[in-house]
């Protein structure tokens, strides 16, 4: 049966029979990793299956119930009724949008970065608006958020580097990567001037570290200097920062969050596995797909969304043409039109 046109139930619980048969043998626990990640496998698959099977038995439940009704006609019955579709309701809108992340490690946790473009302060503002997008967004979803590297720039932030855990982070917000765009009346401009700005997003899943990614002493660059901002006396009078530079991609990491320089790298070299691993992953991809329909690069002039509050307000995503038009809401959360309708245009290309 296939549910939010994406999920079918009857494969799943299939694998789910199959994986549970396996962990019946006496032997799995020869092999403590293999056994480890077996039982993962099966409480993610039951995590999958569950909720499904719940929301169909209240839907046989509601059935039995419009049976009773219509032989006794009884306005008790009949609430309960509503309150029970209205519940379904929700809960299906819940399960559909889950349903969409299927791709590999859409349940991890994720790294998402933003750095502003050209244009100084307005840049740097623009930043400054999307990192607390992002994070009253994670407020609304319960997800943990933690700053590991903060450069702040005009009395704006030029760079932001947070690790965003909880259930389908990077599922979520890879929907985000790309430039934003920002069109408005500036209010650092005396001359109240419209003025655009620019800011790119990145997101990656915090990949497991079990997975082999072919790092050399040779292939990268490791820097320390003097972590900047709150942090008390130590954090500012060493050389705890971090900073990795790999020579191939040209992907650079940082993290000053932690107190020790040992931390801190540890850190930033989970970013640069987490990097690393997108990075070859979306190579591999494009050459998977070189001779489909290409995609839109993301890339300064290439914006995935525009943002408007002059001279009306807007906000339109270019990818999917999903558009809404108050912007306050946007700006304090409220994606998830946006992220839900990228995850069925990901489905459908």
């Amino acid at each position: 049966m296939l549910f939010g046109g994406v999920f079918d139930l009857e494969s799943v619980e299939k694998e789910l029979k199959d994986k549970e048969k396996q962990s019946e043998d006496s032997n799995i626990w020869n092999d403590s990793t293999k056994a480890t990640k077996l039982f993962s496998d099966i409480a993610k698959l039951k995590d999958k299956v569950l909720p499904w099977k719940k929301l169909l038995e209240e839907i046989n439940g509601v059935s039995e119930l419009i049976d009773i009704y219509k032989s006794e006609e009884d306005a008790d019955i009949q609430n309960e009724i509503q309150t029970s579709i209205d519940n379904i309701g929700e809960e299906y809108e819940k399960l559909r949008i889950k349903a969409l992340l299927s791709d590999k490690n859409d349940e991890n946790d994720c790294y998402l970065s933003i750095h502003s473009g050209a244009g100084g302060t307005e840049a740097c503002d623009w930043t400054s608006m999307l990192l607390r997008m992002y994070l009253r967004w994670t407020e609304r979803h319960n997800f943990k958020t933690t700053i590991l590297d903060l450069q702040e720039d005009m009395g704006g932030v030029k760079s932001v580097t947070m690790l965003v855990e909880g259930s389908y982070a990077f599922g979520y917000l890879k929907a985000e990567a790309g430039v934003h765009r920002l069109i408005r009346i500036s209010p650092f401009d005396s001359n109240a001037r419209r003025h655009t700005s620019f800011a790119s997003v990145y997101a990656s899943p915090q990949v497991d570290d079990n997975i082999e990614i072919d790092l050399k002493p040779e292939d990268y660059r490791l820097d320390t200097y003097r972590a900047g901002g709150a942090g008390g006396q130590h954090v500012n009078k060493t050389d705890s920062a971090v900073r990795i530079t790999h020579y191939e991609t040209g992907i650079v990491v940082q993290c000053q969050n932690e107190r020790s320089q040992i931390m801190n790298k540890e850190v930033a070299f989970k970013m640069l596995r987490s990097r690393l691993w997108e990075y070859y992953n979306e190579k591999a991809k494009a050459e998977r797909e070189k001779d489909a329909i290409q995609k839109k690069d993301i890339e300064w002039g290439s914006q995935i969304r525009t943002y408007v509050f002059q001279p009306y307000t807007m906000v339109k995503d270019h990818r999917t043409l999903c558009e809404k038009g108050n912007i306050n809401a946007v700006m304090d959360g409220d994606i998830d039109d946006f992220i839900e309708a990228y995850l069925r245009f990901s489905k459908e290309q």
